[in-house]
């Protein structure tokens, strides 16, 4: 897609500091980290978020997002590391190209999580059930 920046950096349009790269994905330095070593993991087919993405490229795109988050821990020196995938602008999706963040973490890096909610016990069984059923 032309006006994808993800493809542009695929089609080596926009250059990148590039990790990693096969047939089926890409992986590159985030140039705008949240901590040292944060990367990014893509498909080359252009889809538009997780949910469109074919089943069959899932498997290699989470794969080596696992191995270059390790890789990418021991490198930096970090404690841990955060795999996460943004599904739409409500949920943080700035560029609408498939995409796994690789985030090493370390304690106290100034990173939070996300504040909970409470949700009740009989709530919480509902929603179980709805997003059960919803699977088939």
């Amino acid at each position: 897609m032309s006006d994808c920046i993800f493809c542009q950096i695929i089609a080596g349009e926009i250059p990148s500091f590039k990790i990693y790269e096969d047939e089926t994905v890409l992986a590159f330095l985030d140039i705008q980290p949240v901590s040292r070593g944060h990367l990014l993991v893509l498909p080359k087919t252009h889809s538009e978020n997780l949910a469109g993405l074919a089943e069959a490229e899932i498997a290699p795109l989470f794969s080596l997002a696992r191995r270059l988050g390790q890789v990418a821990q021991n490198i930096t020196g970090a404690e841990g590391f955060n795999l996460i995938v943004n599904k739409g602008s409500a949920a943080g999706q700035m560029v609408f190209h498939t995409h796994v963040h690789v985030i090493p973490r370390s304690a106290g890096d100034g990173l939070r999580h996300w504040p909970k909610i409470e949700v009740s016990t009989e709530e919480m069984k509902t929603i179980a059930q709805d997003i059960a059923s919803g699977l088939f």
